[in-house]
């Protein structure tokens, strides 16, 4: 099944709209032409049924007999009737017998219930939407003896001529509301799908490795802002890939070029920080007696406490490196660097020993061959920091930080146990 696309989507939404529209446009016209012709018919209806009254009261009052006035009537209505003029009558008296009808019909409730509204029959509009009618009530007199009231009913048909009279502007209105939407379509298709469109080909081709590709969208507006957003997200993969390609396969860490470039890039924006070089001390000797991947344990350890640390003691712009082996980099600040050495050191001497057998703990030492072949003693792992920082002194390159590095790491590793040595001299 086909994926609904956002041009399907919008189309549908303004169809949905135009017919709303032209539907409640129809319904106010077509309620305000019914109210005009309603009682523009009602007027007619009134008038009419004055006309009839008179007509019909003179013929009751001719000198004839009561029979041959009711022909007359029944003959009257009857031409009223087909000459359109009334759609039907008949006559009732007050015992609400109907005397005389131009169709078969009888009483109803209404008829009843009209002889205590004599004074106020102009009022009593009956409406009847099943046959299309509505009907009004007037009153008869024989000289003044008897009393009538003669049911006039009128067609409602020309009601409908009031949906013609709404049809060729409503059709009008749509179709000017119609062409509005096609432009709006096509307004909406440049201005929203189109940029859509850009960044969902960008991202599949950045997705197959194309992480140079850079998106131009030049609206000045939100679009062109996510467009800028997008670039930067690409200029950042790119970073993250090179980091990756660099990094340390055991700690996944950033390696020695990263670690270049973020040290270049702190002395060119003249920044006071302080790099830490840790050594593990006697990890040959454990990786030797112990095989790779307990030397791997280790060195996974050292990166976790490392990480600890900065994120316990440091600060959120800190810089964590694994230039290989048991050999890491830290920048921090220099108020930062001596709380990060004491809780490397402390957590680093206590929970490496997890990593040695009982008996060895218990003696303080491993024995393994040396790097010259002979049997030897080598003491529980410790690790040394050695500290370089251009708080004191002025630093001009990385090449620079690592010569001061190795004199200083010479001095730390000389300790027997763990230690952090900063370099503290000025020239």
């Amino acid at each position: 099944m086909q994926p609904v696309t956002l041009k399907t989507r919008i189309i549908v939404l303004l169809t949905i709209f135009t017919i709303f529209i032209i539907s409640v446009f129809i319904s106010i016209q077509l309620l305000h032409e019914v109210d005009i012709v309603s009682k523009l018919l009602i007027l007619e209806a009134k008038n009419y049924s004055k006309q009839i009254e008179k007509e019909l009261g003179q013929i009751l009052n001719l000198d004839l007999s009561f029979q041959e006035k009711i022909n007359l009537i029944e003959k009257t209505l009857l031409q009223l009737k087909n000459e359109k003029i009334i759609k039907d009558a008949y006559i009732f008296d007050s015992k609400n017998k109907i005397i005389v009808a131009t169709f078969f019909a009888q009483t109803t409730y209404q008829d009843i219930q009209i002889w205590d509204k004599l004074n106020d029959l102009e009022k009593e509009i009956v409406l009847d939407r099943i046959t299309k009618t509505f009907s009004l009530y007037t009153p008869l007199k024989e000289k003044e003896d008897n009393l009538f009231i003669v049911r006039l009913f009128f067609s409602l048909s020309d009601i409908w001529r009031a949906f013609s009279q709404v049809y060729q502007p409503a059709i009008l209105i749509g179709l000017g509301i119609i062409i509005i939407n096609i432009v709006l379509g096509v307004f909406l298709e440049r201005l929203i799908i189109k940029p859509i469109k850009i960044f969902n080909e960008a991202a599949q081709k950045i997705a197959a490795g194309n992480l140079e590709l850079k998106v131009k969208i030049l609206t000045g507006d939100e679009l062109q802002e996510l467009a800028e957003t997008f670039n930067y997200m690409s200029d950042k993969l790119i970073e993250m890939k090179e980091r990756a390609e660099n990094a340390n396969p055991l700690t996944k860490l950033p390696g020695n070029i990263v670690i270049m470039e973020e040290i270049e890039k702190r002395i060119k924006r003249g920044e006071k920080f302080t790099v830490i070089y840790a050594d593990l001390d006697n990890f040959k000797a454990f990786n030797d007696k112990y095989g790779i991947a307990k030397g791997d344990e280790a060195i996974k350890l050292t990166a976790q406490i490392f990480k600890e640390a900065l994120a316990k003691k440091g600060n959120k712009e800190d810089f964590l490196g694994h230039e290989g082996g048991d050999d890491f980099i830290l920048l921090t600040s220099p108020q930062r660097a001596q709380d990060i050495a004491n809780f490397i050191i402390e957590e680093f001497d206590k929970r490496i020993r997890s990593l040695y057998l009982k008996e060895d703990l218990e003696a303080g030492y491993i024995i393994t061959t040396a790097r010259d072949g002979s049997i030897k003693k080598f003491p529980i792992m410790t690790i040394s920091l050695a500290a370089v920082s251009n708080l004191l002194r002025e630093i001009t390159s990385y090449a620079q930080i690592t010569n001061i590095a190795a004199e200083v790491k010479k001095k730390a590793k000389s300790h027997p146990q763990s230690c952090f040595i900063l370099d503290k001299r000025k020239g």
